[in-house]
């Protein structure tokens, strides 16, 4: 095997073994809780639905990606590469936009009791059902033009106007179909990555005065007092989330700009699966933050932990 291929199926490998069970972790905990409390806050159904998508960037394009590197399994072959495209394309948009809903959310969370923002808040928990299938709908509808160029890439595969993606290809009609298709991609990615940013500001903001205030009243008082509480560690929760998706997003549309600048379809997919990359690390690290800065998440894995761990002291007793 090249020591390229061998390098790009490590790479897609160590993402899934991160994101796989990272995501699958996170979706169970929430299940649980769902089924003990029957019921979700809409923050935590934001970040099921999220984790929903991450786990379908991760376990579609990387495990798929590994498999076919390794030749483990031929895949890819028409409508597989149809399919994977459509799925990546699609889970990956959805994932920026649920993190952007997520900024969203949480930013109307700090606002104050009876505010116009905290009816906002309540409005948007109430129609979250119409957000998700809104979001659903509308960025089905953008990833599936890019679907029907696309195929299996072997050597009598000849492409004018395309991305290269090693196994797949995409190929548009023209030069302005490809320039207009990474123009909408690319809005598509900075509208909510502009928007998120702009929360996550807000929210730093609200946290810095509020960590002046506790401050000021630990000063006045001689004494100790409270913390930031759930909604402030929520908050740096979804900074943090917020702060990765722009820099591995922003890498990956710096990328994908420089594949469009490019005048003649280049011959190695490098390009591509640095974007790919990028933009699945992401859908893989995320989970870890969540599980490290999600209490509710934290504890139903370690309940359940402690649960095996029981059974299968039980039943080596027996």
């Amino acid at each position: 095997m090249p020591s390229h291929k061998f390098v790009r199926g490590m790479l897609y490998l160590s993402l899934t073994v991160v994101g796989v069970p990272g995501n699958t972790a996170v979706i169970l905990a929430f299940l649980l809780m769902l089924y003990q409390e029957k019921r979700l806050l809409p923050a935590d159904a934001i970040v099921l639905h999220l984790a929903c998508s991450n786990l379908l960037v991760v376990a579609i394009r990387c495990l798929l990606e590994t498999l076919a590197s390794f030749h483990v399994a031929d895949i890819f072959d028409d409508i597989s590469c149809k399919s994977v495209i459509f799925v990546y394309r699609t889970s990956r948009s959805l994932s920026i936009w649920l993190t952007f809903v997520l900024s969203a959310y949480q930013c109307l969370s700090i606002a104050p009791p009876g505010s116009r923002w905290a009816s906002m808040r309540h409005l948007m928990g109430k129609y979250l059902g119409v957000v998700f299938f809104l979001l659903w709908l509308i960025n089905t509808c953008m990833s599936s033009a890019p679907v029907l160029l696309s195929g299996r890439l072997n050597n009598s595969t000849t492409l004018n106007f395309g991305i290269n993606v090693q196994f797949c290809y995409v190929n548009f009609p023209s030069k302005l179909a490809k320039e207009a298709n990474g123009a909408a991609q690319v809005g598509r990615d900075v509208v909510p990555m502009a928007l998120m940013a702009l929360a996550s500001l807000i929210i730093l903001v609200f946290l810095y005065k509020h960590s002046r205030q506790v401050k000021g009243l630990r000063s006045s008082s001689g004494g100790g007092g409270g913390g930031g509480g759930a909604e402030q560690r929520a908050a740096k929760a979804v900074v943090a989330l917020v702060t990765l998706y722009v820099v591995l997003y922003g890498v990956d549309n710096g990328l994908w700009v420089y594949t469009l600048t490019v005048r003649k379809t280049m011959t190695t997919s490098l390009i591509s699966d640095l974007r790919i990359f990028f933009s699945s690390l992401y859908a893989a690290l995320s989970p870890v933050v969540i599980i490290a800065s999600n209490r509710k998440v934290n504890s139903r894995l370690r309940c359940s932990m402690q649960e095996k761990h029981v059974q299968e002291k039980a039943t080596s007793v027996m």
